[in-house]
């Protein structure tokens, strides 16, 4: 196994150093042995062409491709030049027979092809993982089918293993790859894989985000066929809707481009900050608008989370920086816990103005929300703040959204539209109303602790009982201020028993 593995570490090299990817790496603080390999591999570089690492990604076919991109959001292992390129990376790759697609769909499912389906279309659309097509329900329902390519598990788990190998001799010979923690990043990137490779939980995501939007305006998501999916296939509506990527389209369809614009940025705030489940790749293939306006997204495969003190962070810190307030801004990432204590909040205020006061003269369309971000997370790095994936992925998701509005509008205003959906955020968890509803739940929580009171003492009484037992079992006995000592520290342990519990009942 290890040695197929090095095998596939040694084609994948010669594959790198072929289209020029080896070339910036900076040789001169490595172990011999890497530095000897790197510049054997230089040898067999290619003297034309462009030295990008994702074109050589794309010749190793999906499973590297799959890396680049998880790569693309992971800016604190390869670097902002190099996450730039791999941001660029398209999943399209050829697609496999529509038979091999039918036998797989009959195979997940359990039935015929014409026993789900009035019409089964030639694929539309293939990526690494999966393509789709188009077919009809028997119902008459127009729906987009997926299906997972051919063996695709057995593909990623050999080349995930290779990663895996590749993460355990890095960290070996380097201790920078061991401070970056490379088989973590390796382990979590195959936890990534295995849920994109069940449509299961694809489907789920997508019921998950219909509940959340389901009031929202101008934005949805396509309805599932919960009973034509399985693992290996997802069927949900076909929907009938102009592609973002095609913008000339859009412009000819007559839509209104700015509502447009401030609609995907608002949608992705609200996902992010509101329920903490966002789409992780709303790029323009990505995105649909139908014909009232309405903004669609498919392809649910990556999806982001931000916990509760995640979300607080994104608010105050896009709040700090509308509002100037970079001493506010500074308290949030300390109380966060992202920036340890050892640190001064006034030295990273300071650190936080250096960011800010450059762009305060220029027009609120020149500045970029995604690249403020950016620099935020680098700066952090100064004050030892720990890699946060779930920023990253967030960071690299509002880049790509950034991105669309401003096509879609070149003097879009990023602050502006974000300011009304920040603001809600603030005023909603942070404000009166919010401190209320926390109020709320803590007096709830009491109100538990207290109606299960008799029970709690009950319990500690139980543990006292045992714990003055126990002692006398050990021989302890040594006349009466002795015993009366031992009944002391059993109702203090009992005591103390009893307010873990109801600490526990309340956190």
């Amino acid at each position: 196994m290890f040695g197929r593995d090095l095998l596939s570490l040694s084609y994948a090299g010669f594959v790198l150093a072929r289209e020029g990817a080896l070339a910036p790496i900076d040789t001169s603080g490595l172990p011999a042995a890497p530095r000897l390999g790197i510049g054997l591999a230089r040898l067999f570089e290619k003297r034309e062409g462009g030295r990008q690492l994702s074109g050589a990604l794309r010749r190793l076919g999906p499973s590297y491709i799959k890396l680049g991109q998880f790569m693309a959001t992971r800016r604190d292992i390869v670097g902002v030049r190099v996450a730039q390129d791999l941001a660029s990376l398209q999943d399209r790759m050829p697609p496999f027979p529509e038979v091999e697609a039918r036998k797989a769909v009959e195979e997940a499912l359990g039935r015929t092809i014409d026993e789900v389906f009035a019409e089964f279309g030639p694929p539309v659309a293939a990526a690494s993982i999966a393509q789709v097509h188009k077919a009809r329900l028997k119902d008459g329902r127009a729906v987009a089918v997926k299906v997972l390519r051919p063996g695709i598990e057995r593909r990623f788990a050999r080349d995930l293993a290779t990663f895996a190998t590749a993460a355990r001799l890095g960290e070996r010979l380097d201790a920078e790859a061991r401070r970056l923690r490379l088989t973590a990043v390796a382990d979590e990137l195959a936890r990534s894989a295995k849920i994109e490779m069940d449509l299961r939980m694809e489907a789920a995501a997508i019921a998950e985000m219909a509940a959340n939007v389901a009031e929202d305006p101008g934005f949805r998501v396509p309805d599932v066929v919960w009973n034509a999916s399985a693992k290996r296939v997802l069927t949900t509506e076909w929907i009938d809707g102009v592609p973002m990527s095609d913008l000339e389209a859009v412009k000819a369809s007559g839509h209104d481009l700015k509502k447009l614009s401030v609609t995907a940025i608002q949608s992705f705030l609200r996902h992010a900050m509101r329920d903490g489940f966002f789409h992780a790749d709303m790029h323009p293939g990505n995105l649909f608008v139908e014909p009232d306006g309405t903004l669609v997204a498919v392809d649910f495969g990556i999806m982001g989370r931000l916990g509760p003190k995640e979300r607080h962070f994104l608010a105050e810190i896009l709040w700090g920086f509308i509002k100037q307030d970079y001493r506010r801004t500074a308290e949030v990432h300390f109380t966060a816990g992202y920036v340890p204590r050892t640190h001064k909040v006034e030295d990273f205020a300071q650190a936080l103005r250096a960011i800010g006061t450059p762009i305060r003269d220029q027009s609120a369309q020149d500045i970029s929300m995604a690249r403020l971000l950016s620099q935020l997370l680098e700066v952090t790095e100064l004050f030892d703040m720990k890699t946060r994936p779930e920023l990253l992925l967030l960071q690299k998701t509002m880049v790509v959204v950034e991105g669309v509005s401003r096509n879609l509008d070149p003097e879009f205003d990023m602050w502006a539209a974000a300011e009304p959906v920040v603001g809600e955020w603030i005023a909603r968890n942070l404000g009166p109303a919010g401190r209320l509803a926390e109020a709320a739940e803590s007096v709830g929580a009491l109100g538990r602790v207290a109606a299960q009171a008799p029970g709690l003492l009950e319990r500690a009484e139980r543990i006292a009982q045992d714990f003055a037992e126990a002692a006398e079992r050990g021989g302890l006995d040594g006349g009466n201020g002795r015993d009366e000592t031992r009944r002391s520290l059993a109702l203090w342990v009992g005591a103390l028993a009893l307010v873990v519990i109801a600490l526990a009942q309340i956190f």
